[in-house]
């Protein structure tokens, strides 16, 4: 059961419902790991946000450790690997955490069968799902798939959107990486993303997704929870999107924290229901809400 919503933070001005503070400060205490979603939290498009290193050392003077997650399958993980270093972010492998690799779990698992795939996809997708041992197929009707994986595709076209509507619509397994709309940008556009493709998709061949895996699925998170021996009041899922970061975080029962640097707004984030359990103008005022717990000792 999840505990009582929290006692939330808003950009001045703001006038919220507010509960007990030394509740927020005794679950804040006992975080020993956070998982932040990436862009939207850490950096926007290509900016590296100036409290994101400082909030990342705080951390290890805290002992608490963490990790990255991202709905974002345009990058394979070394891609992100790479990405976080230009930007001045020190990375591994081993600290991220994927929709693609998520999606090639549930397939491993749940979809022995399936061998054959038809992407729509980025290059370096495409490569961690034929790294993974997956064939992909051609456009062509000849060239037959088991199933449609659509992720974030950066170079989409006509005709691939098309071929995967004609073996959606004859009734092959449709599976897509994550559910997001549009991807954050501090570019003046708008990034059409997964779950926006997947609409088109929709209307064209008749259905929707068969599975949608990444953030708000709970699997996200029940394996970090494993892997690092925690219980979930020992998690904090950080991110800035309402249906996915803080959804995927009440479905796994750990705290979820709204930092107000990407797509959710301060209104939406006070009209949500139910009511959210912190929300943060940014890392670095969660930095100080961490710190004050573990000073205060509760």
């Amino acid at each position: 059961m999840r505990s009582p919503a929290l006692t939330q933070s808003f950009p001045e001005g703001t006038t919220v419902p507010r509960s007990s503070p030394p509740e927020l400060a005794s679950r804040l205490a006992r975080i020993r790991h956070v998982a932040l979603d990436m862009d939207g939290t850490i950096y926007r498009g290509k900016t590296l946000f100036e409290f994101t290193n400082p909030f990342l050392a705080l951390l290890v003077r805290l002992g608490i450790s963490y990790s990255f997650l991202t709905n974002n399958s345009s990058k394979s993980v070394c891609d992100y690997v790479a990405h976080l270093r230009t930007m001045g972010v020190a990375a591994t492998a081993d600290l991220i955490y994927t929709s693609t690799q998520a999606t090639l779990e549930y397939l491993r698992s749940t979809q022995p069968s399936v061998k054959r795939l038809f992407v729509l996809g980025t290059r370096g997708m495409s490569e961690e799902v034929a790294s993974a041992g997956y064939t992909l197929t051609a456009d062509s009707a000849g060239d037959e798939p088991d199933a449609v994986l659509v992720g974030f595709d950066l170079g989409l076209t006509y005709a691939r959107l098309c071929r995967a509507a004609y073996w959606i619509k004859r009734g092959k397994l449709f599976i897509a990486s994550h559910p997001d709309r549009i991807c954050p940008t501090d570019e003046p556009t708008v990034l059409v993303d997964c779950g926006s493709i997947c609409a088109a998709l929709r209307e064209a061949a008749g259905r929707g997704p068969d599975a949608v895996l990444g953030k708000p699925d709970p699997r996200m998170l029940h394996g970090l929870l494993h892997s690092r021996n925690l219980r979930p009041e020992n998690l904090a899922m950080v991110g800035d999107r309402l249906y996915t970061d803080m959804e995927m975080a009440r479905r796994a029962g750990v705290l979820g924290v709204l930092v107000l640097t990407g797509e959710a707004t301060a209104e939406e984030a006070r009209e949500h229901k139910p009511e959210l359990d912190l929300v943060a103008t940014n890392l670095a005022e969660l930095g100080n809400r961490l710190e004050a717990a573990r000073k205060a000792g509760v």
